[in-house]
């Protein structure tokens, strides 16, 4: 599964208490979308590359990858280590790193270091206390990855590592506070979420936002109430994105989720995700709602999964629910 916890979720609070994800595939039909659409449309157009349009008006929030550290753990050079690792990526560079483990098949420990070495991630590094540190993976090759890419960071700065896969969040994540882990690559905003549902209960606010700023200095406070610290975010991102084919993109004139709402809100248009997005305010809603977008059609397909990518390659949805980190992105 992976870590979405509340991009496709109703409210905040029922992401903080729950690990159910987008859900899975729903039935390949279509259904009327919450709005009626007026106007053309546009129609789906096949092809093998996909593209990413521009989240101008920031509907998402900022769930930027970030590595979570058990304070009595903590040092000043494991922080600058991780530190290393977060300026080294983006959001482009992740998708390579995920391809490399999902279409060229190298191992996880293999591509972390092949990046570490391409991008002289480990020059220059301070030694720090040293000792035994267990970094904690998610159970999805993306977050193995980054586990492994900390690693290299922190045996550099004289560490001890090993890289333990551990499952979803509800599992890892109290792990981490009790020092049964030491590290854990994780995502802004959904972490935030999460913590304020354990510090706040259901009652919760949102402390996620479109601003990465805001959104750190919420994550930091509720960090400091359970034991965490944090290095610095990175630039990737793996959150909710809208693809559509490049051959689509170019033939509509598109760039922007604004352009697709300008020029491709009416009938002909089909939107693709899972059965939940309609009503979910990180996708069909939350199109309706930022930019006034309006699909024709709506296709039950899955979340940022196979369907949704057969679906955009072979021209039976104009626009589709992906994720920004997907190796099906790269080159693209």
């Amino acid at each position: 599964m992976r870590r979405h916890l509340i991009l496709m979720a109703a409210t905040a609070t029922a992401a903080a208490v729950s690990l159910a994800g987008c859900g899975g595939a729903g039935s390949s039909g279509t259904e009327a979308p919450p709005s009626a659409a007026a106007g053309a449309g546009c129609a789906p157009v096949a092809g093998d590359k996909l593209v990413v349009l521009e989240d101008d008006k920031k509907l998402q929030n900022t769930d930027n990858v970030i590595p979570a550290v058990n304070q009595k753990a903590s040092s000043p050079e494991l922080i600058a280590a991780l530190d290393k690792a977060s300026a080294a990526l983006d959001t482009t560079k992740l998708i390579a790193l995920n391809k490399a483990v999902a279409v060229d098949r190298k191992s996880s420990k293999a591509a972390a270091q092949e990046f570490a070495t391409a991008n002289s991630l480990t020059a220059g590094l301070a030694k720090g206390p040293g000792g035994q540190l267990t970094i904690g993976a998610a159970d999805f090759p993306e977050s193995a990855t980054l586990a492994e890419l900390y690693g290299v960071a922190a045996t550099a700065a004289g560490y001890t590592v090993k890289v333990q896969t551990i499952g979803n969040r509800e599992l890892y994540e109290p792990a981490l506070e009790k020092g049964d882990l030491d590290i854990v690559p994780e995502y802004a905003a959904t972490l935030a979420t999460f913590l304020a549902g354990k510090v706040e209960g259901k009652n919760a606010k949102d402390p996620s936002s479109s601003d990465l700023q805001t959104t750190i200095t919420n994550l930091t406070a509720l960090g400091e109430k359970r034991g965490l610290v944090f290095g610095k975010p990175s630039a990737a991102q793996d959150q909710n994105a809208f693809a559509v084919t490049t051959a689509f993109a170019d033939k509509n004139g598109l760039k922007t989720l604004s352009d697709l709402a300008a020029k491709c809100s009416g009938a002909a248009t089909v939107l693709g995700g899972p059965a939940e997005c309609p009503q979910r305010p990180k996708c069909q809603q939350g199109l309706v709602d930022t930019y006034d977008f309006k699909a024709g059609k709506f296709s039950s397909l899955d979340a940022g999964g196979p369907l949704t990518l057969t679906a955009l390659k072979t021209g039976t949805v104009s626009v589709g629910l992906v994720f920004s980190s997907d190796p099906a992105l790269a080159g693209s």
